[in-house]
């Protein structure tokens, strides 16, 4: 039984095939998808989609580059599409100055409304969070985002700051990269958070682990992540991938149904 915590099965690259993605994931035993927006739209698919298919669930938010078109309208709209009963986070939310397709300014003012919002709606976060770390970390710890729950997804800053991050209550996902031969940090950071606080994900269609790197990713390919860090942590691929889903149903609620 696993759990892709992060996967946006929404995306253009799956409209040929979405149903036979679906079937493969639930084939290889992936149990439960999170489905992220990332805009209004996608937020919107990710609702749709967890409508139709029983293991998938949404959340709805702006990313950090689409930050720049946000308004108040488009937060309440986030606000309404989050009452509906398989939306169980607030994401992908926060920050991104490696591209910086939004301004730094904007982003961290949209990302911070979003908090906020989700601290009304008691529900928990999805991080996004790239070459952003210092502020990253001063934004959560200002707004008490870790009272509501915090997972930064697709976790890839060092094992020092995963360990911090632990230390206030968030959780961490690891993904694709954890795979890769020469990635050291997320190597560091599997063998250094506890599994209780630890989720894989696939981010896909994106980062696809190996051996499939250089293809299109998507949820069936879970198992590789959860085994490498299964390799990493000296322990059975059934513990792995049973802490880890765990985890997820206990962040995103879904045994409160």
């Amino acid at each position: 039984m696993l759990f892709d915590s992060h996967a946006h099965i929404d995306a253009k690259r799956f409209d040929e095939d979405r149903e036979d993605v679906i079937k493969r994931a639930i084939a290889n035993g992936v149990q439960f998808i999170m489905n992220p927006g990332v805009d209004l739209e996608s937020s919107k698919k990710a609702i749709e989609l967890a409508d139709k298919y029983e293991g998938i669930y949404a959340a709805v938010g702006y990313h950090p580059h689409e930050a720049k078109l946000m308004d108040d309208t488009i937060l309440k709209l986030l606000k309404a599409m989050a009452s509906h009963k398989k939306v169980k986070a607030i994401g992908e939310i926060g920050l991104d100055y490696h591209y910086d397709h939004s301004p730094r300014k904007v982003q961290k003012e949209w990302f911070i409304k979003q908090i906020r919002l989700a601290k009304e709606l008691n529900l928990p976060i999805i991080i996004h969070d790239r070459d952003a770390n210092a502020d990253m970390l001063a934004i959560l710890k200002r707004e008490k985002a870790f009272e509501n729950g915090v997972l930064m997804h697709c976790y890839s800053g060092s094992k020092e700051l995963a360990e911090e991050y632990v230390t206030l209550g968030a959780y961490i996902s690891l993904a694709g990269p954890v795979t890769f031969k020469n990635a050291k940090k997320p190597k560091a950071v599997a063998k250094a958070v506890p599994l209780n606080r630890l989720m894989i994900e696939t981010d896909s269609p994106y980062l696809t682990p190996e051996p499939n790197r250089g293809k299109r990713n998507e949820s069936a390919y879970v198992e590789y992540i959860c085994n490498q860090i299964a390799q990493l942590k000296d322990v059975s691929f059934d513990t792995v991938a049973k802490e880890t889903t765990e985890n997820a149903k206990r962040f995103f609620k879904i045994d409160e149904e």
